[in-house]
């Protein structure tokens, strides 16, 4: 026989216990000091907080043997060092006139007071510092949390600190458990000093590992072109070759820096920062802004790159979020994502037509890479013709190439360049063409004749496979993707048409009720006038529920209930429905495809310069609606290399 189950015993009641201090820093030193990466972080802010204009970083063993950082800033006093390593002990923080310390007024990297305690408790610290102004220095040292005492020390400097970490988390032995490989901790560390660099250009930063040379940055000027010119060093010459300058001001709030043309893109989103009030930031409030921005010239698998920077009051954003200090908080969100969204898609439409310069370099590595080809022999060398039959080679009897004397594509003066409306009809049918741009010599009455090479994108010369069309340039060639360029010009066309007479909508038999979260719900009725514009109409159908009466009509037979719950994922991830933007986005760039000249079709010299000046007068038609180039364009140089001119 058995007997009705017991219950289970509670556990026995513990007594609250006060921790001991090194404890205490233990538990803090796992929040703030994650890695090595982190208490490289850690120290780096304190030395921008000091002043210095110059950081050199070592780090051994991916950091965990040992780092040192040391910089020119202002210094300890031996008083000050051995106060430093207490917890919650700061110089970033004072009280105002009433006595009241505001943590919204922060104005430094650094202001908890927790990073060198945090790491004196997990590992073994060393400082030697001079303060500026003194002419001894001094030094501490501090291991697992035990404090030695301050005692004269070298120090090669006139003023700064040296802090030396060597073997991290050797105090909490499970945590190195938890550390990745050498080289991971190693990458990591390298990435947190090229945030570090980008976020101050005017401080020289140097990083070694294990011996070797990783990061050599000499300070730059203060402004847009230092900031440049350090982006250039740390993310490559080709976005500083692509980028696009960002300046705009927004009710107290200021964004600068720079974001990469659409097609100068990434498989990942690795290659977006965010720096608020000079501080770097992680937060997908930057990611989501970006794809909004991007949404109408990347495919969903494309990346931006770009480097924005954030200034704004301190009361306005509150840094004091986790202690790593690596999130904020903003007092309106939207007000930044507005911002910075605003600001790109101004700055990428005044780009105009330009496209990357890094698909002209990808069609000449494409061209070299034919000599790695076997059996491939280039043609004639700078040495002469007589070299070229040294190599077994003999000279082509002369012959009459087939078209060589026949008339070019190219229309000469008086036929053709004033886009007449019959050109127009030929190349876009019924569409209307933006009015060109005024060039030199275009003005009415008597003037200068105008050479059309002088174009942006040249005079056209041929049609190649009745796809590409070939135009020459005063400095070189550019080739042009007739359908992917006709393809932006209809889609910009079918967009300013959208945005100037709304949405028109379909209204549904009978009304769907989508049912959702009721905070899904809350949020999608509260967007409701937005979507409206959008051509979507919903309202509120009780607690956890939305009705959906009328959809867009460019999008048929739609699935209101799908498309309500993207919009709604959408609303809690990125504070915009993006969802149904770039769905109606999407049908106007299939009909655009389909609306524009194909690939195959024969155009005349006439259509396809018109085409040509068309692209000049659109924004965006650089790139096609999936952020691929429209045209690559050559420089006479970079062609006369390829065959050994230079």
């Amino acid at each position: 026989m058995t007997g009705s189950p017991s219950a289970p015993e509670s556990p026995p009641r513990m007594p609250i216990r006060r921790l001991p201090p090194e404890t205490v820093n233990r538990i803090a030193a796992g929040e703030v000091v994650e890695r090595p990466a982190s208490a490289i972080k850690e120290l780096v802010d304190n030395a921008i907080d000091a002043g210095a204009t110059r950081i050199e970083v070592e780090a051994h063993g991916g950091g965990l043997t040992r780092i040192m950082v040391a910089d020119d800033g202002c210094g300890l006093s031996a008083e000050e060092l051995p106060v430093a390593i207490e917890r919650h002990a700061t110089s970033k923080l004072s009280p105002d006139a009433e006595g009241l310390w505001d943590l919204l007024a922060i104005h430094t990297m650094g202001f908890r007071g927790e990073a060198l305690p945090s790491i004196g408790s997990v590992a073994r610290l060393s400082i030697a510092s001079r303060a500026k102004g003194q002419s001894d220095a001094w030094s501490i040292l501090v291991e697992g949390g035990a404090v030695g005492d301050v005692a004269p020390a070298a120090f090669a400097g006139d003023h700064g600190a040296r802090i030396e970490v060597r073997d991290l988390f050797y105090a909490t032995p499970a945590r190195l458990k938890f550390m990745k490989s050498e080289r991971a901790e190693a990458l990591a560390i390298t990435e947190e000093l090229k945030r570090q660099a980008m976020a101050n250009e005017g401080v020289g930063f140097s990083l070694d590992i294990d011996g070797r040379r990783i990061i050599r940055l000499p300070p730059e000027h203060p402004g847009p072109q230092g900031r440049l010119a350090r982006l250039s060093a740390v993310l490559g010459r080709d976005f500083q070759d692509n980028a696009i300058e960002i300046d705009q001001t927004r009710d107290g709030v200021r964004l600068t820096g720079f974001a990469g043309l659409p097609t100068y893109n990434r498989g990942n989103a690795a290659h977006q920062y965010l720096f608020v009030n000079g501080r770097p930031v992680r937060d997908r409030l930057l990611q989501g802004a970006l794809r909004a921005a991007y949404a109408d010239f990347l495919a969903r698998d494309r990346h931006p790159t770009a480097a924005l920077y954030i200034s704004l009051d301190t009361s306005e954003v509150d840094v004091n979020v986790h202690p790593a200090k690596a999130e904020v908080r903003f007092r309106d969100p939207a007000l930044v994502r507005g911002l910075i969204v605003g600001a790109l898609r101004h700055a990428l439409a005044g780009a105009g037509h330009r496209a990357s310069t890094t698909t002209a370099a990808s069609a000449l590595e494409g061209f070299r890479a034919q000599s790695m080809i076997p059996g491939y022999q280039p043609g004639p060398s700078p040495a002469g013709f007589s070299a070229w039959q040294a190599g077994g080679w003999t000279r082509p009897s002369p012959q009459v190439l087939p078209g060589l004397s026949d008339v070019s594509a190219r229309v000469e003066p008086g036929g053709g360049y004033g886009v007449a409306e019959a050109v127009r009809e030929a190349a876009y049918g019924d569409y209307d063409a933006p009015p060109a741009i005024a060039y030199p010599g275009m003005s009415e009455g008597p003037a200068p004749v105008f050479d059309p090479v002088d174009f942006p994108l040249g005079a056209a010369r041929a049609q190649v496979h009745e796809t590409y069309i070939v135009a020459q340039t005063r400095d070189g060639v550019v080739i042009v993707d007739q359908h992917a360029a006709h393809e932006r010009l209809v889609y910009e066309r079918m967009k300013t048409e959208m945005a100037a007479g709304g949405v028109a909508r379909q209204a549904l038999l009978l009304p769907e009720v989508v049912e959702l979260d009721p905070a899904e719900a809350e949020r999608v009725v509260a967007r409701a006038d937005e979507l409206a514009a959008l051509g979507l109409v919903v309202e509120s159908f009780g607690p956890g529920a939305v009705l959906v009466r009328e959809t867009p009509a460019l999008l048929g037979k739609a699935d209101a209930a799908g498309l309500v719950r993207d919009i709604a994922d959408d609303l809690a991830e990125n504070g915009q429905a993006l969802a149904l933007k770039e769905r109606l986005e999407e049908v106007c760039s299939t009909m655009a495809c389909h609306g524009s000249v194909r690939a195959g079709r024969r155009l005349n010299g006439a259509e396809m310069n018109a085409l040509l000046r068309e692209m000049e007068a659109t924004p965006h038609s650089g790139q096609c609606n999936h952020g691929r180039p429209t045209y690559v364009e050559l420089k006479l140089a970079d062609i006369e290399k390829l065959f050994g001119r230079r």
